[in-house]
C-alpha cells in the first residue's frame, strides 16, 4: 500500500479567488433546479423550515470542516480526516460516502443540461447531450486543474450575475400572501420529506477541501475561499427562494400548468408569471441558465476526481486510480472511472432519486467529519491548526446533530433508496476489507 510520503503529487496553482469560484460553482446549480421539487413535498413553509435548518447545518459544518482542511490539506478531504481520526474503517466510511456524493450528483445535473439544450436542439436526445457534456468537461479536467478552475471561475461569475438579475426582476413582484397560500400542504411530515431538496441548495460545498493539495498556501487560502463561498451561497439561496415563490406562490414554480409533471425550471416559471415569456429579462435568465448548471457539473467532476484519486493513492481502491498523468499532473484515471459510473447512473433517467442518493452520501460524510474533528481535538491537541472553528465544541456538535436528524429523516421517507445506498456501501466495504486484509495501516501523516 502506498504511503503518503512517496505518493504522487498534485500541482499547487490555486489561490483564494479560484477557491471561491470552485466553492460557489460546485453548488450554484442547486439554485437553478431541483430545490423546487421540495415545494411539492413540503410547500413553502415545509421547505422553508427544512432550508433554515440546513443553512444552520452548512454554516456550522463549513467552518468546522475548514479547520480540518487547513490542518490536513489533502486531496481526499473527508477521507483523510476520517482516516487520521478514526482509522482505516472510519476513513473508508467517509471516503466512500464522499465518492458516492460526488459520483451521483453530476448525472442529475447532466440530465438538466441535456433537457435545457434540448429546447434549442429538439432533434438531439437529452441523454445524448448529457453524455457529450460529460466527455467535454471530463476532458477539460484532465487537461489541467488551473485551466479547469479558471473556466469554473468564469462560468460561476456569470451564473451569480444571472441570479442577481433574476432577483432584481422577481422581488418587485413579491407578495407575502403568495408565501402563505397553502404553505404546508402535507403537514409537518412534508418538511422532513423536503430535506433532500433543501440540501440540494448547498450540496458539494465541501469539495473545496479536495483541492487543498493543489492550493497555494492552503492553510490561509482555504479559509478565505471556503468562508466567502458559503456566505455567498446563503445570500443567493435566500434571494432565489423568496424571489421565486413570492411572485405567484409555490405551485407556480413547480407545475408549468395544472396537472402537468413537476418542472426542473423554477426560475423561468417565476419570471413568466412576473414578466411574461416575451420579456427580455425572461429571455436572458432562460438563455444564460446553462452557465449555472455547467458550473456545478464541471466543478463536482473536478472534486470527485480528487476524492477517487486519493482512494486509489492509498490503496483503498485499485492503484491505477491513484496515478497522476505525467504530462497534465491531473488524476486522469479517477476522472475517467467517475465519468463511466456517472453515465451509467444518467441512463436510468431518475433525477430525483439520484439527488437523494447523493444526499445520503453527503450526510454520511458530514457526520463522520464532525466526529473526526471532535476526536482529533482530543487525540492530537498539538496538531497545527492554522484555523480553529469558533464556538468549539458547540459549532461542530450542532452540525453533527442536524446532519444526523436529516439522515434519519431522508431514510424514513426514502426507504428503498436508503437500501440501495446501504447496498452500495456494503459491497464497497466488503471489497475494501478483502483488498486490505493483512496490509499494514496506511500512513496518515499530513504532508
Amino acid at each position: 500500500m502506498t504511503t503518503q510520503s512517496d505518493s504522487p503529487k498534485l500541482k499547487r496553482t490555486l489561490g483564494p479567488l479560484m477557491l471561491w469560484g470552485l466553492g460557489v460553482g460546485y453548488v450554484i446549480s442547486g439554485m437553478y433546479f431541483g430545490w423546487n421539487l421540495g415545494l411539492e413535498k413540503g410547500g413553502t413553509l415545509g421547505l422553508a423550515v427544512a432550508t433554515a435548518f440546513i443553512i444552520v447545518m452548512y454554516l456550522a459544518f463549513t467552518f468546522s470542516y475548514t479547520e480540518l482542511a487547513c490542518a490536513i490539506p489533502r486531496a481526499g478531504g473527508a477521507f483523510d480526516y476520517g482516516l487520521r481520526a478514526l482509522g482505516r474503517d472510519g476513513g473508508f466510511l467517509a471516503g466512500m460516502a464522499q465518492n458516492i456524493e460526488f459520483v451521483f450528483a453530476p448525472p442529475a445535473i447532466a440530465f438538466a443540461i441535456g433537457a435545457y439544450l434540448n429546447l434549442f436542439l429538439p432533434g438531439v436526445p437529452v441523454v445524448a447531450i448529457a453524455i457529450v457534456a460529460y466527455l467535454i468537461f471530463t476532458g477539460l479536467n484532465i487537461y489541467g486543474v488551473k485551466a479547469a478552475a479558471t473556466f469554473e471561475l468564469f462560468v460561476t461569475i456569470v451564473a451569480v450575475v444571472e441570479l442577481l438579475i433574476f432577483a432584481g426582476a422577481a422581488w418587485p413582484g413579491f407578495a407575502w400572501e403568495h408565501m402563505t397560500h397553502n404553505a404546508l400542504p402535507n403537514g409537518w411530515g412534508g418538511a422532513f420529506a423536503a430535506i433532500p431538496f433543501a440540501i440540494w441548495f448547498f450540496l458539494a460545498i465541501e469539495g473545496v477541501a479536495n483541492v487543498a493539495e493543489e492550493t497555494i498556501n492552503p492553510q490561509r487560502n482555504v479559509l478565505i475561499g471556503f468562508g466567502a463561498a458559503i456566505l455567498t451561497l446563503v445570500v443567493l439561496c435566500l434571494l432565489t427562494f423568496g424571489g421565486a415563490v413570492g411572485v405567484a406562490g409555490w405551485e407556480a414554480v413547480v407545475f408549468p400548468a395544472p396537472g402537468e409533471p413537476a418542472s426542473d425550471s423554477p426560475l423561468p416559471l417565476a419570471l413568466a408569471q412576473r414578466l411574461g415569456e416575451g420579456h427580455i429579462l425572461y429571455t436572458a435568465v432562460t438563455s444564460i441558465g446553462l452557465f449555472g448548471l455547467i458550473a456545478s457539473f464541471h466543478g463536482i467532476i473536478l472534486a470527485g476526481g480528487r476524492a477517487t484519486f486519493e482512494f486509489g493513492r492509498v490503496g483503498f481502491a485499485p492503484a491505477a486510480l491513484g496515478r497522476v498523468h505525467p504530462r497534465f499532473q491531473t488524476p486522469t484515471n479517477a476522472l475517467l472511472v467517475n465519468t463511466a459510473i456517472g453515465i451509467m447512473a444518467l441512463l436510468t433517467g431518475r433525477t430525483a432519486e439520484i439527488i437523494t442518493i447523493a444526499c445520503f452520501g453527503a450526510l454520511t460524510l458530514y457526520i463522520v467529519s464532525m466526529i473526526a474533528l471532535l476526536r482529533l481535538r482530543r487525540q492530537e491537541p498539538e496538531l497545527e491548526r492554522p484555523f480553529r472553528v469558533p464556538g468549539y465544541p458547540l459549532v461542530p456538535i450542532v452540525a453533527l446533530v442536524i446532519a444526523s436528524v436529516a439522515l434519519v429523516a431522508i431514510t424514513v421517507y426514502n426507504l428503498a433508496l436508503a437500501g440501495i445506498y446501504l447496498l452500495l456501501m456494503g459491497i464497497a466495504y466488503a471489497w475494501f476489507r478483502w483488498m486490505t486484509r493483512g496490509v499494514a495501516p496506511v500512513s496518515d501523516s499530513p504532508s
